[in-house]
């Protein structure tokens, strides 16, 4: 039953991440110091499966530790510092942000179940939880090293490359946004709150006079949603998955400010 549910998963993942890849693709950037192998992901496949199953496996022995000795008898910071270690870490941060979002949020949900002293078999459905976005990492990876080696990928910035277009600057947007989500789930709302206003004062301000000629409510909307609804959803407070929702619904506002202004566009180049 749990190999069914996971191939449907992935068989979804890797629909995202295709779609991602061709829209990301040039903009990726990373936060800290990244490994050359983000750039050769194909032939550290097999590193990268090694590092997961022993996460898994490292992971695992926390619960187990918890379920024998108890809360004062359990070191859950090990778990943040074995997922650092990695170089798994940064080959998903850098290519599906989504995922590297959903292993943080699972990593504090067994952390934070633990801390509680929740029972056993809460923290061993976090640990479910948990597992699932590490293969669900995994798959992504692996997918992102099929585009990689056929030219679909641009190589990994460790400096961010500027849109040079409008409907560039929107998809930028986009990714940002995901980073938020993942800095939300690192326990890091300040940084995720700092990326919401970057993102407001140096793209979003770039494109909103063009917007507002096409549809000056959305622009007013999404005004709202970076300098009100985002921000206070980050109040340290608030789920990673209501985040999520925000950010979400704030990405189909994109999408749809992306379709005007292109639309715009190629009115414009049939009128000359």
């Amino acid at each position: 039953m749990q190999a069914k549910s996971f191939v449907g998963k992935y068989r979804a993942l890797s629909l995202a991440i295709g779609l991602c890849a061709l829209f990301t693709a040039g903009q990726v950037s990373a936060n800290g110091a990244i490994g050359d192998h983000v750039n050769d992901l194909k032939a550290h496949i097999g590193s990268y499966s090694e590092e997961v199953s022993w996460l898994v496996a490292k992971y695992g022995e926390v619960v187990d530790t918890y379920e024998k000795n108890g809360v004062k008898g359990t070191d859950t910071n090990v778990m943040v510092e074995h997922w650092e270690e990695v170089d798994f870490h940064s080959a998903i941060e850098t290519n599906y942000v989504p995922v590297y979002a959903n292993i943080w949020q699972g990593i504090f949900g067994v952390k934070q179940a633990i801390e509680a002293g929740a029972p056993i078999s809460k923290v061993r459905a976090e640990q479910v939880k948990l597992n699932q976005a590490l293969w669900q990492g995994l798959g992504a990876v692996k997918l992102a090293a099929q585009f990689q080696e056929k030219g679909l990928l641009a190589k990994v910035q460790t400096t961010e490359a500027e849109p040079t277009t409008m409907p560039e600057t929107l998809d930028d947007i986009k990714h940002r946004l995901d980073r938020v989500v993942a800095k939300y789930a690192e326990k890091l709302p300040e940084a995720a709150t700092n990326i919401v206003h970057d993102t407001y004062l140096h793209r979003f301000e770039g494109v909103e006079g063009a917007l507002i000629e096409q549809d000056a409510a959305l622009v007013e909307d999404l005004e709202k949603d970076f300098n009100v609804t985002l921000p206070q959803a980050l109040d340290g407070k608030t789920s990673v998955d209501d985040v999520r929702k925000v950010v979400e619904a704030m990405q189909a506002k994109l999408d749809k400010a992306k379709t005007l202004l292109m639309d715009a566009e190629k009115k414009r180049k049939d009128v000359f």
